[in-house]
């Protein structure tokens, strides 16, 4: 499932790896190894050597095998694991966009990965979707992404504002998208949504979070 949800990802971005985020994959004991403590079930580890960037992808086994599941038929996973789907994607996404950002020469911020990470949730489920009804499951899907969440305890008073204000910022632009979805036609959706993934720093999280015109 990792690789098909990082082809469609590529897909909807007109993108291409070769560097595919199913290589990556570590458990809990490969992390601690690494030198990082994993504290949820999805996390994309980074470490710096230098001008090299070393990455890896740990995903919770039990997630991860409820999602595999519906490897041959992704949009039953949006019906029947939506959450566990999107944090598979969510960490997918994490490990192409830094991927992409460092074959580009460039650093990322956080808040520009987590912010990212969530428009590509949904654009990836509402393209999965797409046909009869496409709109009033964008709908939902906003709400169940951007307006029904709780973050971790577990999290420092700048960690949680960074989700908040990633959540936020994607809110806006999704909000902005429903026009394309209900009225343009997929292509118009691709072209918006490929112009903006290949925005960078204050640049994409500026465009992201702005109000409707």
């Amino acid at each position: 499932m990792i690789d098909k949800i990082q082809t469609l990802l590529e897909s909807i971005y007109g993108t291409r790896s070769e560097v595919r985020a199913a290589d990556f994959l570590v458990d809990k004991a490969a992390a601690a190894q690494l030198g990082h403590a994993v504290r949820a079930r999805e996390e994309v580890l980074v470490s710096h050597s230098g001008e090299e960037l070393e990455l890896a992808l740990y995903l919770d086994p039990a997630m991860l095998k409820r999602v595999s599941h519906f490897e041959d038929a992704p949009v039953k996973a949006l019906d029947r694991q939506l959450p566990e789907f999107c944090e598979v994607a969510e960490g997918v996404s994490h490990f192409m966009y830094l991927a992409h950002t460092a074959h580009q020469e460039r650093t990322v911020s956080l808040l520009e990965l987590e912010a990212q990470a969530e428009v590509d949730k949904f654009a990836l489920c509402t393209m999965l979707k797409w046909g009869q009804g496409v709109t009033r499951w964008a709908q939902s899907l906003v709400s169940r992404l951007f307006n029904r969440v709780s973050f971790h305890k577990h999290l420092l008073p700048q960690e949680r504002w960074r989700y908040s204000e990633a959540n936020r910022v994607a809110r806006m632009y999704c909000d902005r998208l429903m026009p394309l979805i209900q009225n343009g036609g997929p292509e118009k959706l691709l072209r918006e949504l490929r112009h903006s993934y290949r925005l960078g720093a204050e640049a994409k999280l500026f465009y992201l979070g702005r109000s409707r015109d």
